[in-house]
């Protein structure tokens, strides 16, 4: 599969190069062709312009700072892989167009996404030719063929030759580096000369043979099986108000993105004002997506979750009480847990605890972002209302 993915990388790059070299001597297709001399361009001109010969421009590190999360930078301008299962689209069937969250670029369709077992999302094809570049890539110990955004250079993910027909690809993407456009919105986002795409129902595509996207092959399914290897991890963490722990989390060196939310109940949905009577059974929680080589999970729960609250009184925090307010930890794999459960045993050994820790240790379900007003609360409201400090 490797080498087979690295004669396809130099053929594409002689090609590449090829193409790029003549675009540069010509004029911006689809502005000037057939245009009489002062003709105003119209919007659906714009867009084929854009579409042919991709205009679409990167911002400076600075804008995109401040316009991506930072989880999203990290991936496309870092080159970071996400969590599998734990991301915007793995999961998703919505149809629309897949863009770089960076530029707007069109990068990928909804037609043409399959379900690979890996949990990212994953494509038999690029949108249109030219709007993927391939790069060869020997980090981590492999030899991979790496996929960018050709106008912004954004870190997308990787290409292999296990996917199904038609093509036998599968572009195996980070959710963290797309944006997805809904049909409906096609127009309204200037992606009006992408619509002959989605002409049809999607069930009328998936019947015709020639877009059938079969099930992935045995080699594709299953997170570290399928040649991708996150770089980043996700844990939940929940030990009262989340106010307070967001706080003293979100500066932490190694810690890439926090967010407030709900995890581990059972209702669908849940919200600030929801889960307030305790019978929801969600916890308020702080997701936390951090990079392991700078901050390793034993050293996040160690020096920080286990100090940053009281993890001996059930079901409270300071003031406030019930079962929102209880001490857990929400692992998303088996190595987290392993972790979770020996910082766990050196918290009660360590003697900074006089009662019996009472933390919950359990398997991350759904997380459910708090409303936005909540999300960073005390850097918006300095001053305001926490029960948390390190001991």
């Amino acid at each position: 599969m490797i080498s087979t993915n690295l004669q396809r990388l130099a053929l594409t790059v002689g090609v590449g190069c090829a193409a790029i070299a003549i675009g540069c001597t010509r004029s911006e297709p689809g502005l000037t062709a057939n245009r009489p001399a002062g003709a105003p361009i119209t919007p659906t001109q714009l867009e084929k312009a854009k579409m042919t010969s991709g205009i679409y421009t990167k911002p400076t590190a600075e804008e995109l700072r401040k316009t991506l999360s930072p989880l999203q930078y990290k991936v496309t301008q870092e080159d970071a892989t996400e969590p599998p299962f734990r991301n915007t689209y793995w999961d998703n069937h919505d149809e629309g167009l897949f863009v770089d969250v960076a530029t707007g670029e069109p990068l990928f369709s909804s037609r043409d996404k399959f379900e690979s077992g890996t949990g990212w999302p994953s494509f038999v094809r690029p949108l249109e030719d030219g709007r993927v570049v391939e790069k060869r890539d020997s980090a981590h110990s492999m030899t991979r063929v790496e996929v960018r955004s050709r106008a912004g250079d954004s870190h997308l993910g990787h290409v292999f030759d296990d996917g199904p027909q038609p093509t036998g690809l599968r572009y195996c993407i980070n959710s963290a580096a797309l944006r997805l456009v809904p049909v409906n919105q096609l127009e309204a986002q200037g992606y009006a000369a992408y619509r002959g795409k989605f002409a049809g129902t999607a069930a009328a595509i998936a019947a015709d043979s020639s877009n059938l996207c079969a099930a992935p092959s045995p080699t594709a399914a299953g997170g570290d099986k399928a040649g991708c290897e996150a770089t980043v991890e996700e844990i939940i963490l929940a030990g009262g108000c989340y106010w307070g722990m967001e706080e003293l989390l979100r500066s932490v060196a190694g810690i890439v993105e926090t967010e407030v939310g709900f995890c581990g109940g059972t209702t669908v949905n849940p919200t600030y004002d929801s889960t307030h009577d305790g019978s929801s059974g969600h916890a308020e929680s702080v997701r936390v997506v951090f990079d392991p080589k700078v901050l390793p999970v034993a050293e996040l729960l160690d020096k920080w979750f286990f100090k940053m609250h009281d993890p001996t009184t059930l079901n409270r925090q300071g003031n406030d009480v019930g079962s929102q307010y209880r001490s857990a930890i929400f692992y998303t794999s088996t190595g987290q847990r392993s972790a979770a459960e020996a910082a766990k045993a050196r918290a009660a050994a360590s003697g900074l605890w006089k009662k019996p820790i009472v933390t919950e240790i359990t398997k991350a379900g759904p997380f459910t972002p708090a409303h936005a007003g909540h999300q960073d609360y005390l850097q918006k409201n300095p001053g305001g209302y926490t029960c948390h400090w390190l001991r």
